[in-house]
């Protein structure tokens, strides 16, 4: 417990403190956002206003992360650093992206086909290491199984050692690019990805904390929790992990909210994605992640359904704009009643998935 608060406490001082340094640096720099022609007018306001804003709770999530793990005499872990291996790695991406865009001064930075590409190296690198390094009971960071709130009893090695590590791996950059992009996505109006992010990835904190105190390994055979423990590597490390994202997501989030001073672009987008798959992967919640990110799934779906409908109607819309916060922005909402009212949607959807987590172990 004491690692977990002081992992939180020390991103969060990092975050909150430091941000307007960071400010200042980017602002000297002219690390400014660049609006879309075509969105909301009332996004104009925002043109310049510093950017790149993920290098800060980055910076302050690995200060939180290894402050902590060093003032508690505590090693790092492979889960743990699988975790933050795929949110620097997205973040690396997503920095490129936001870097052209500054330099080209337009809000177009590396192209489609290019982010996808990025994404699907770290991904795919994560995947490999995850079945690596395995503890004293044998267990690895992640495994070639298919899982929801455990290991389901699906298998991609049943198509064998090569065809299943390949289709393992494509499963991995399917969960990552989706995540990735739906907070991406998201991230459209000032602190709706960073306080849906903070609800989502705080979800970690709980249950990896759970998965920690049922961990197979605490606990004896003639346990009467024996039969539904949890066979996860690193469970209490995954929750400093994700208490470091979410503290430093929140000093950050006092400098992002409406007006926003910072803007956190692709850079912090695609990294919070990429911690959040990496989180359900090593945790065996990978399609439960649906429920925790409901609204990042939400905001993507928006985006294929209206594109699909265009098509299919040659020219006709369901929403004035997508993603749908910008639908609402048209219909005139304002934009910190859109933000909260997000919030109050992810909320729910991440009480529906730790409810159902809990649910879960409740019927084992």
């Amino acid at each position: 417990m004491r690692a977990l608060l002081t992992a939180g406490a020390l991103s969060l001082a990092f975050t909150l403190f430091l941000t307007p340094l960071f400010i200042r640096l980017f602002t000297r720099l002219g690390w400014g956002q660049f609006i879309r022609d075509d969105g909301p007018q009332s996004h104009h306001v925002k043109r310049g206003t510093p950017t790149m804003g993920g290098i800060i709770f980055i910076l302050g999530t690995l200060f939180g992360y290894f402050g902590a793990t060093l003032i508690n005499g505590e090693g790092a872990t492979a889960s743990g650093l699988l975790v933050l291996f795929m949110m620097v790695g997205l973040g690396v991406v997503g920095f490129i992206d936001d870097f052209l865009k500054t330099r080209k001064k337009q809000s177009l930075g590396l192209g489609g086909w290019a982010k996808v590409a990025g994404q699907v190296v770290v991904a795919g690198t994560f995947a490999l290491l995850a079945l690596q390094f395995p503890n004293a009971q044998g267990t690895t960071p992640a495994d070639t199984k298919i899982s929801f709130i455990r290991d389901l009893p699906l298998d991609f090695m049943v198509f064998g050692t090569i065809a299943g590590t390949i289709l393992y791996v494509i499963w991995i950059c399917l969960i990552s690019t989706a995540a990735s992009n739906g907070v991406n996505v998201t991230d459209g109006l000032d602190g709706l990805a960073g306080g849906a992010s903070i609800l989502a990835i705080g979800s970690f904190v709980v249950i990896g904390f759970w998965q920690f105190n049922q961990a197979c390994s605490r606990l004896s055979p003639t346990d009467d929790n024996f039969a539904r423990c949890y066979e996860v590597r690193d469970p209490l490390d995954l929750a400093i992990v994700a208490t470091a994202i979410t503290g430093g997501l929140i000093g950050f989030l006092w400098w992002n909210t409406n007006p926003a001073k910072i803007i956190m672009g692709d850079t912090g987008s695609l990294a919070l994605g990429g911690a959040l798959a990496a989180l359900a992967i090593v945790s065996r919640t990978e399609l439960l992640l649906v429920l925790i990110g409901g609204l990042f799934v939400i905001e993507t779906g928006s985006v294929i359904v209206q594109r699909a409908y265009f098509k299919l109607t040659h020219g006709k819309r369901i929403f004035l704009m997508s993603p749908i916060h910008h639908h609402f922005e048209l219909k005139g909402w304002a934009e910190v009643t859109i933000v909260v009212r997000f919030w109050i949607i992810g909320g729910l959807l991440v009480a529906a998935g730790v409810g159902s987590f809990y649910l879960e172990w409740l019927q084992s």
